[in-house]
C-alpha cells in the first residue's frame, strides 16, 4: 500500500484548493446590543480604539483583522456604553462582509444611535497579499 505524500514541491505548479468556509450573513450583526447613556458635554471629543476587530471576507471566508477607531462628539446628548459596544463588535466575527462595508455599517449604526453628525470610523486592516487597506467614513 502506497501512502500519499503531504510534501509539496514548491517548484512544481500549484493550484489553490479553494476550500469553502461557511460564514454568517449581515443579518447576524447585533445592532440591538448597542446601548447609550445620557451625556451632557456635547463638546467633549470621545475616541475608542480596538486592535482586535474581526469580520470575515465573503470572498475567501477567511478572517479579516483590523484596528478600529471610533471618534465622535456627543451632539445628541448621548454616549455609547462600552460593554454593549464590545458585544456589537464581537457579533461581526463570523459575518461575511467586505472591509469597506464594515466601516460604513459601523458608521451608520453608531451615527443613528448616538444622534450625532460629528462621528468618524476608521479601520486599518492587517496586510493581505502585500496590500494594506484603510477605510474612513465620516467627519468630526
Amino acid at each position: 500500500m502506497k501512502l500519499k505524500s503531504n510534501i509539496i514541491d514548491p517548484y512544481v505548479g500549484q493550484e489553490a484548493e479553494g476550500k469553502k468556509i461557511k460564514f454568517e450573513s449581515v443579518d447576524k450583526i447585533e445592532v440591538e446590543e448597542l446601548n447609550v447613556f445620557l451625556f451632557d458635554n456635547k463638546k467633549e471629543y470621545i475616541k475608542i480604539t480596538s486592535k482586535e476587530f474581526i469580520a470575515v471576507c465573503p470572498f475567501s471566508g477567511l478572517p479579516d483583522v483590523a484596528r478600529l477607531k471610533i471618534e465622535y462628539y456627543p451632539e445628541g446628548g448621548l454616549a455609547i456604553e462600552l460593554k454593549s459596544l464590545k458585544y456589537y463588535l464581537v457579533s461581526f466575527k463570523n459575518v461575511g462582509i467586505y472591509q469597506e462595508e464594515v466601516t460604513n455599517r459601523i458608521f451608520k449604526d453608531l451615527k443613528k444611535i448616538l444622534k450625532t453628525k460629528k462621528i468618524r470610523i476608521t479601520t486599518k486592516y492587517n496586510v493581505r497579499g502585500g496590500l494594506y487597506t484603510t477605510c474612513k467614513v465620516g467627519n468630526i
